[in-house]
């Protein structure tokens, strides 16, 4: 078997180009014409389709064309295919559909390759070398709620597959660590504990409890709101006193965070902005210890603030920045209200800071892709400062040429109520709580099937941890991320149907098959081979081919639902596969038992990419 790793690209895009052969040898004369491939609806009509017959003969007709109608035109694309060891046949059907029919063989040896040289070589090409994904983004002082959940989950996913599509990624936490609530919090901290230079950053205690009272003094005091306003003039012309106080604020936040990323495997390295200086900041948060960490660079509010000057004399040079009712603003075409730069009291805002950030972006990091996670409601937010970026020149008009920003926006959770979710008491979730809740439930789950008298202490807790935390993020992935969707343990800790329970178990299931057989699989990879003779072997096998392709999609349309469907389509299949082809102790043994474990390599990589951590024994 070939051992060259050299990443080949999905089934779509190899016929692809036996395709544009095609089509160049049958049309020569029409240019831009480019392979139409896409997976068949019907498995019975064949694998693969090429729909270009129909608008070829739209453009030839009338032309004095030797053809009489798509089908004609769909033959000759067939009677001009280069020699493939890929395709079986192709036939006509319909208006000129070209249905293409795999060789099994060819099938067969494509997934022997990739056991031999790793699934990596099945990773998509993209048209895009760097990506900035801005997502989770809590603010200083405010608990993490989840909505934040929600942009963490999908955010670590899109930089995951992009990650494995061979993208470099800066995974970027726009932490809102700057603004004018500094000013009433520092102000706070100075007439709650007057040593707080001396204190330690637990003296501040629950930092949102912290916030509230803040807030409530200076509603109600107009010596104390005065107080602070003059606070956030002292804290932006950078006093020493109150970056101080600023940054301790902002540390014990950032304590509160880590407990949410620890549990979900988040690393976070940081640069802060202290005075003129960038200092990097190194904090480790051993989170997962198996492997299901990522990498979160965070740039917040802060990092950005030396920028905006400049950023807004390059908008103002393009004649973009007018004056309107005291304010700096940027009018956008379609839109009832200007986007706001600077407000009427000379201080700047989101719209200031995100432009400075997109500009930072493209031209300090430069970024091919800026993606953008935040819930829906931020949508026309970002439309407007998307928007003036084109006007100023920043990105290009026509939506699909690099460099591009997007917004990739989701719904809300809800409760049983169908109302915004919160506890009895009407308060946000904490994420940390509801983290190991979803754990408790699946240790408790785990100990009344007996498995605490199996199983170490440790083998326990850590199941429990994989299932726990991966069914919160599957339940909040399976779903389109634009749509809400009800947060429900007992439906996401279910071990039936298409949850991550199930899925984790099915994965559990194939190992524990291929420990049963006795057999050397790595050895079994170097010596043996696949057949797929059954039917059932086939569609496992051709399902198994269609991962890259299915990663790629996801990417280029940010839905990580997509992934979701393919992997549960994939144990569905391998259930099929399983019951009606015996593996163990068959004639077919070796064959199927690469088969099961290139259906586990596939399973785990779809785990990875989802940030859920694998199980191996349930």
């Amino acid at each position: 078997m070939a051992t060259d790793k050299e990443i080949v690209g999905s089934v779509k895009e190899q016929l692809a180009k036996l395709f544009e052969e095609s089509l160049r040898a049958a049309f020569p004369d029409i240019e831009d014409v480019h392979p139409m491939i896409a997976i068949c609806n019907d498995s019975r009509h064949g694998d693969y389709q090429c729909n270009n017959a129909m608008s070829l003969w739209n453009k030839i007709k009338g032309q004095g064309t030797q053809f009489r109608g798509p089908q004609p035109v769909g033959k000759a694309i067939i009677d001009n295919l280069p020699a493939s060891e890929m395709i079986e046949r192709c036939s006509t059907a319909g208006p000129g559909f070209i249905n293409v029919v795999l060789k099994k063989q060819w099938i067969a040896k494509s997934i022997e390759r990739m056991l031999i040289d790793g699934i990596e070589t099945w990773a998509p090409k993209l048209p895009v070398k760097r990506t900035v994904v801005d997502f989770s983004s809590p603010n200083i002082a405010k608990e993490m709620h989840v909505g934040h959940l929600r942009s963490t989950i999908i955010g670590d996913t899109l930089a995951r597959m992009l990650e494995f599509s061979n993208v470099e990624v800066l995974r970027r936490n726009h932490v809102g660590d700057w603004g004018t609530q500094f000013g009433m919090l520092i102000e706070y901290l100075f007439d709650k504990i007057p040593n707080w230079e001396a204190a330690s950053a637990q003296a501040i205690g629950d930092l949102q409890a912290f916030y509230k009272a803040s807030k409530q003094r200076f509603d109600n005091d107009p010596d104390f709101k005065e107080r602070a306003q003059k606070a956030v003039v002292s804290l932006q012309g950078g006093e020493e006193k109150y970056r101080k106080a600023w940054t301790q604020i902002c540390e014990v936040s950032r304590e509160e965070f880590q407990r949410v990323y620890q549990r979900l495997g988040v690393h976070l390295e940081e640069k802060k902005l202290e005075g003129e200086k960038l200092l990097p900041c190194d904090q480790e948060v051993t989170g997962s210890s198996r492997g299901n960490s990522l990498l979160l660079k965070c740039k917040g509010e802060s990092f950005y603030n030396p920028y905006i000057p400049k950023a807004l004399d390059l908008l103002n040079n393009k004649g973009l920045i007018q004056e309107s009712e005291g304010a700096r603003v940027i009018f956008i075409e379609g839109k009832k209200i200007p986007l706001i730069v600077v407000k009427r009291d000379g201080g700047f805002n989101y719209a200031s800071t995100d432009l400075t950030a997109l500009w930072y972006r493209l031209n300090e990091e430069k970024a091919d892709w800026m993606i953008y996670v935040t819930d829906v409601g931020q949508r026309e937010h970002f439309e407007m400062v998307f928007a003036a970026a084109k006007l100023a020149g920043w990105l290009p008009q026509n939506e699909n040429d690099f460099p591009k920003a997007s917004h990739v926006g989701f719904g809300l959770v809800l409760g049983d109520d169908g109302k915004r979710f919160r506890t009895r008491s009407t308060e946000v979730v904490k994420l940390v709580d509801l983290l190991d809740e979803a754990k408790s439930r699946c240790k408790l789950a785990l100990e009344e099937r007996g498995k605490a008298t199996e199983w170490t202490a440790e083998e326990l807790e850590q199941t429990a941890e994989a299932v726990g935390y991966g069914a919160v993020k599957y339940a909040d992935l399976k779903n389109n991320r634009l749509t809400n969707y009800t947060f429900n343990f007992d439906q996401m800790l279910s071990d039936k149907g298409n949850t991550a329970v199930y899925l984790l178990y099915a994965h559990a299931r194939i190992c524990s098959i291929i420990r049963k057989s006795g057999r050397d699989i790595e050895e079994l990879k170097k010596v043996g081979g696949i057949v797929l003779a059954h039917p059932d072997e086939r569609a496992l096998g051709l399902h198994l081919l269609q991962f890259a392709e299915i990663v790629e999609e996801a990417c280029i349309n940010l839905l990580p639902n997509l992934l979701c469907e393919y992997l549960y389509k994939l144990s569905e299949d391998f259930t099929k596969f399983y019951t009606n082809c015996q593996v163990v102790g068959s004639a077919e043994e070796t064959s199927r038992l690469l088969l099961c474990e290139a259906t586990a390599v596939v399973m785990r990589k779809c785990f990875y990419l989802l940030g859920i951590t694998p199980v191996y024994k349930i």
